[in-house]
């Protein structure tokens, strides 16, 4: 067996029935095997793909919380601090069911080779708990989130390991969390990032992984001779990526026809009304089908994918898996030309592969969701100085960041002869300056 080969079965060994992980790894692997064999000799005698794909530290721990009703409620934490080579770690929290062992690994290490491509001194984490903030009323969320950074601040720090928001964690829970970690430490510095602009959170930063998404989709667009300006796009998920993915599409004159949310999706043909979702979804804390009550001509379709609508574009924003191989096949028998991911690995690997073989551009999300945390690296800079920047100067900084990393991506792929393969060329970008800092930090 080749090396790549070997370790991939270590992984599988080692982590056994975490399939995200699995999935996440062996799409690296693959990738950035031409770069592993021109230095397989040194690599082997170094263990440096067992230590790249080992996580520095990972914990998990319970979290008791009490409801409104005073009943007693469990759940489970966790904090994945994935690598360090280039900075402190840095990622999300998410608050969902779906939340375990598996996807904690998979997510912290994608956001090790997101964050690289940044360009910022950033290393890769994650974390987050099976809590569902939905239907919970405030005070409930912020006894779970009060529980939840009691054991989680033993572990972070302005230097050491620096959490966002993610699915299930906005300004509300971050604001939650951020007063409960000044309360146990008595410091009021930039351990969390995603914070109010009251107390040191950054302009651009809610708006800054869906902004970050139609940016470097435009990128991607232009290198081949087409814009999004007047293309028809279908975005999936009504959470914070989609909802700021809509309005920067449409302000750079794309027509988005879909929102959706578990239960099912909303087409407007008219164009999504960016303001009815931030009403729906950001204040009224309500599902997506509302919308058609408040919109006239727009219709809801329950237990539906996006992906069954005609488009240009598709930026699936929802969560890990949601388009399959059926719905990728959906896509190209109804004309789409381009997709890129808003969400953490929405596509399944056959899925994946199938758009590609078809000649359909594909931006992968550790490149094209990495707005969000190079903002949140910004928001860090901002902290440590002790200033504030304004919202165009910010910005233009996330155009510049994801301009930079669709140029890294693209030339990587051309590196190795592999022209507009853009998940290539991701892996093998993150890969070369994660493994740069590793190999000259010695054996750690």
């Amino acid at each position: 067996m080749t090396y790549v080969q070997e370790v991939m079965a270590m992984v599988k060994q080692m982590n056994p029935a975490e399939p995200e992980f699995h999935q996440a790894v062996k799409e690296v692997l693959d990738s950035i095997a031409p770069v592993v064999e021109k230095h397989e000799k040194e690599y082997r005698e170094a263990c440096l793909l067992e230590r790249l794909l080992e996580p520095e530290r990972s914990v998990s721990f319970r979290v008791p919380w009490v409801d409104d009703h005073g009943k007693l409620h469990v759940n489970r934490g966790f904090r994945v601090q994935f690598n360090s080579a280039l900075g402190p770690y840095k990622g999300g929290l998410r608050f969902h069911p779906s939340v375990n062992r598996s996807s904690m690994n998979f997510l912290a290490f994608e956001q090790t080779f997101k964050n690289a491509l940044t360009g910022q001194p950033i290393g890769g984490g994650k974390g987050g708990s099976n809590f569902d903030p939905k239907g919970k009323s405030d005070r409930e969320v912020m006894a779970f989130c009060q529980s939840f950074m009691t054991e989680l601040f033993k572990y972070i720090g302005p230097n050491e390991d620096v959490p966002a928001g993610d699915i299930g964690v906005g300004g509300r829970e971050i604001g939650f969390l951020y007063g409960q970690y000044k309360r146990l430490t008595n410091q009021f510095e930039g351990t969390l990032t995603g914070k109010g602009l009251s107390y040191g959170g950054s302009l651009v930063r809610t708006e800054a992984t869906g902004y970050g998404l139609v940016y470097i989709a435009e990128e991607m667009l232009q290198a081949h001779g087409r814009t999004i300006d007047g293309a028809t796009v279908v975005v999936s998920g009504s959470g914070n990526v989609a909802t700021y993915a809509v309005e920067k599409a449409e302000q750079l004159g794309a027509k988005v026809v879909t929102v959706s949310d578990s239960n099912g999706y909303v087409y407007d043909p008219n164009g999504i009304d960016v303001a009815v979702v931030k009403e729906i979804k950001e204040v009224r804390r309500a599902r997506i089908s509302e919308y058609v009550k408040l919109v006239p001509g727009s219709t809801y379709r329950d237990g539906k994918k996006v992906w069954e609508v005609k488009c240009d574009v598709a930026l699936p924003c929802a969560i890990q898996n949601e388009l399959s191989l059926d719905d990728a096949m959906d896509l190209v028998a109804n004309g789409c030309i381009a997709v890129a991911e808003g969400a953490n690995m929405p596509t399944t690997r056959e899925a994946t592969d199938y758009l590609q073989s078809k000649g359909i551009l594909f931006m992968p999300g550790k490149a094209s969701n990495a707005g969000g945390v190079a903002v949140s690296a910004l928001e860090m800079s901002q902290n440590s100085m002790r200033v504030h920047r304004s919202f165009e100067s910010v910005d233009q900084e996330l155009r510049e960041i994801m301009k930079d990393i669709f140029h890294q991506v693209s030339g990587a792929a051309e590196d190795y002869d592999q022209a507009g393969n853009y998940v290539t060329g991701a892996n093998i970008a993150g890969f070369r300056k994660v493994v740069k800092g590793m190999r000259e930090q010695g054996w750690v």
